[in-house]
């Protein structure tokens, strides 16, 4: 059974005068990564893991590892979720923070730093916000460029790895907005990867903008480091020219995918040839089991988990 991303936890924003009114709030907590520590090696796919910090610790991330010192189980870490969101005085869309978002941003030392100096890379979601700002609707070049500027700027505020993109619940058409075009998503990245070079730029596979990766000869494939199946328990390879080893299609969301079926996941992305693995919502409770059900078949090693 497929199920999407459901049940998200969202606050309210006051809508900001001007699409670079964007506040980026500058504390003691906030700034560059610190240089992370060399993580232990581990032979297999990268792991990643989707937190609704909503409702849990980004630090949880942090808190499996291989048995027999193997290294993190997961390699990415994933802030779900900020938002895109409409100013309807100035027709702009804008990037939104909701309390719990921005309670981890402001507390960066305590709650993305000690992720990143065990080698994790912790990377903000982007997802609609049903005010009919979406990815795939800007108008022009430019105001793409404009929220473009916006993620690049908080993943520089914040230290972070790099942004992803979900395109669901924009709700496109709302306040006036446009329905989506081919030009949108195109301008997006390309202004988001000519920002941050560096960085990591992942798909969630799902939404407008996902089926719109080519415009004017420019096709963003080669923009994106990942991209992966949004429907978990099961197995559905994202539509996009990336190499196997930047592909996730398998989708687990722990604690609810059977440790049958993800144990059979992992072992499908091992045969044939997939270099990523996605997880969803871990939370607090000690998931080692559910964890080892994948880990036993991705990295041949049991899950340990730490308090």
């Amino acid at each position: 059974m497929f199920t999407p991303l459901m049940n998200r936890v969202r606050t309210a924003a006051l809508a900001l005068a001007a699409v670079a009114a964007v506040t980026l709030g500058t504390t003691a907590t906030t700034g560059a990564a610190a240089a992370p520590a060399p993580a232990p090696l581990k032979q297999g796919p990268t792991s990643v893991a989707y937190v609704e910090v909503n409702n849990h610790s980004m630090l949880n991330v942090g808190k499996y590892t291989l048995a027999g010192g193997g290294g993190n189980v997961f390699d990415v870490a994933i802030i779900f979720a900020a938002n895109i969101n409409y100013d309807t005085g100035t027709k702009t869309a804008y990037l939104h923070f909701n309390e719990n978002v921005r309670r981890v941003l402001d507390n960066a030392a305590t709650e993305i730093r000690p992720l990143q100096q065990k080698g994790i890379k912790v990377v903000l979601s982007v997802l609609g916000n049903h005010q009919g700002a979406g990815f795939a609707n800007f108008p022009s070049q430019q105001a793409a460029s404009a929220f473009a500027g916006q993620l690049s700027d908080a993943v520089a505020e914040y230290g972070l790895d790099g942004i992803d993109f979900d395109d669901e619940y924009a709700a496109y058409g709302t306040n006036g907005t446009g329905q989506p075009n081919d030009s949108s998503f195109v301008h997006l990245v390309t202004a988001l990867r000519a920002n941050m070079p560096d960085k990591i730029i992942s798909l969630y596979n799902i939404g407008p903008a996902a089926s719109r990766l080519s415009y004017g000869g420019v096709d963003l494939s080669s923009k994106f480091d990942y991209a992966w199946n949004p429907y978990y328990g099961s197995w559905q390879v994202p539509r996009i020219a990336l190499p196997k080893s930047k592909l996730s299609p398998a989708a687990v969301e722990i604690g609810r995918t059977s440790q049958n079926t993800a144990a059979d996941l992992a072992r499908r992305t091992v045969s044939e040839g997939y270099g990523v693995y996605l997880t969803y919502n871990l939370d607090g409770a000690d998931r080692s089991a559910d964890v080892s059900a994948f880990t036993r078949q991705l990295y041949g090693s049991d899950a340990i988990y730490t308090r």
